[in-house]
């Protein structure tokens, strides 16, 4: 029995392509390798830090009764050690259990690369928030050089998804936290989107919260929160065309930018487009090259 599991060990390492590590011989990219845990260092563009101590400990115990079975990616650097590049959470879960060694898939990658793979494989988890979700398409837009476009491409989202993700970035810091914490969900926040006065989002937060409102309960509260602003304001607010209001909204959710539109006499007026960054404005000018 013993040599049937030796025979098939040989085997499974054979489809792995896994390499002993002997010294300091070299490790070859793109293959699975047993590298020695003291030799990775963390991740720096890690998009995630926090992780549950409950699940780490779940994890260590997998681990020890049957191994782990899927390896960590990393990168080796000049100085001859390795660089996480995913695989964060397998990683404390293996020093929890003082491993020696680790399966690792070893990959050649730069800096930039190295980002963008961390920050998608780590958008695909299950158990991101809203909001690291959102800082991570943000990061790749910004520090990627993507467009939302090419984002929706490499997360295989729909691009009115990331827009929508993007949008929550808006929301005031003690909002964001909510979200992030739970205390809220992505449909309240949608809601307290569509209320432009930041320190209104935040009272209606506050009523969300004492008394522990849904999300329909939500919508109702802000739709009668403008009702009562409508009827305070001196000025009515502009109506637009049924037409003009369908652009506005569809043009915000293709480019996560929300235009005014101010109708003036005789058919004139004036569109107004805010960005938020040069990568915003370089996004908008390649739809129309």
């Amino acid at each position: 029995m013993s040599k049937q599991k030796k025979a098939l060990g040989r085997g499974l390492d054979s489809i792995l392509e896994r390499e002993s590590y002997e010294g300091n011989d070299y490790l070859a990219t793109n293959n699975i390798s047993d590298i020695p845990v003291a030799q990775i260092d963390t991740n720096p563009y890690q998009p995630r830090n926090e992780f549950e101590e409950t699940a780490l400990q779940e994890l260590a115990e997998s681990i020890k009764e049957h191994g782990l079975i899927q390896p960590v990616t990393v990168r080796k650097t000049d100085s001859g050690k390795y660089q996480l590049i995913s695989g964060g959470r397998r990683l404390k879960a293996s020093q929890m259990l003082n491993l020696e060694t680790i399966p690792a898939y070893i990959r050649s990658a730069n800096d930039e690369e190295m980002l963008e793979m961390a920050l998608v494989e780590n958008i695909h988890r299950r158990n991101l928030n809203p909001m690291e979700i959102a800082f991570s398409y943000q990061r790749l837009i910004d520090e990627c050089s993507l467009t939302q476009e090419e984002v929706s491409k490499k997360v295989s989202m729909d691009r009115s998804t990331i827009s929508n993700f993007l949008r929550l970035l808006k929301l005031p810091e003690i909002v964001q936290c909510a979200l992030k914490e739970g205390k809220i969900s992505m449909g309240h926040a949608k809601c307290l989107l569509s209320t432009d006065d930041e320190t209104k989002m935040v009272d209606l937060l506050r009523t969300i919260l004492e008394k522990n409102l849904s999300v329909r309960e939500t919508e109702h509260l802000v739709s009668n929160n403008k009702s009562k602003n409508a009827k305070k304001s001196t000025k009515s607010p502009q109506v637009l065309p049924v037409r003009m209001a369908n652009f506005r909204q569809n043009f915000e959710e293709r480019t996560g930018l929300s235009p005014k539109i101010q109708l003036g006499k005789n058919g004139k007026g004036v569109i107004t487009i805010p960005f938020n960054s040069k990568n915003n404005l370089d996004e908008f000018f390649k739809m129309f090259e």
